[in-house]
């Protein structure tokens, strides 16, 4: 589907769980992010997604939590899971560091761990490691661009 910002494309499992998702118009692009455990044999182009789509066209136009309550599907180790899990949670407009978010994880020294978590997120939006700020409010790196990842924030902070 369009977006402000580019193309946006999810992989959706059939009981509608995103299992990967972001800012391109290639899902070639989002298969290999998928867990081997989980990712589909076989793909199937359909421009409605239901509550998904639903979701990301309220989220662009300003309804920020719309996202929140899509089921996600991502299979890793128990920290980045769990990781993923407290990404969630990090609200709108209110960006962490990578070193708040290792404490949120609950491993504080952790700092490495957390951006891995970031940087192996396969369900951009809906697990918003876009959050995800270097300490001082630097943007650091983000699969779909750094002017994606300033856009996100702003639209956000509004």
């Amino acid at each position: 589907m369009d977006t402000p910002i580019g193309p946006f494309t999810a992989v959706v499992d059939a009981d509608g769980a995103v299992l990967a998702s972001g800012w391109t118009g290639q899902v070639d692009q989002l298969l290999p992010l998928i867990s081997p455990a989980l990712r589909p044999a076989q793909t199937r182009v359909r421009p409605e997604l239901g509550a998904v789509t639903d979701a990301v066209r309220a989220y662009h136009e300003g309804e920020l939590s719309a996202v929140d309550e899509i089921e996600v599907r991502q299979r890793s180790g128990e920290f980045r899971e769990w990781a993923w899990t407290v990404l969630r949670g990090v609200p709108a407009g209110k960006p962490v560091s990578y070193a708040d978010y290792a404490t949120l994880a609950g491993r504080p020294s952790a700092v490495r761990a957390a951006a891995a978590a970031c940087a192996r997120n396969a369900a951009a939006l809906f697990v918003p490691c876009h959050r995800v700020v270097r300490t001082g409010g630097g943007l650091g790196g983000f699969r779909w661009g750094v002017a994606t990842k300033q856009w996100l924030l702003t639209h956000e902070e509004r």
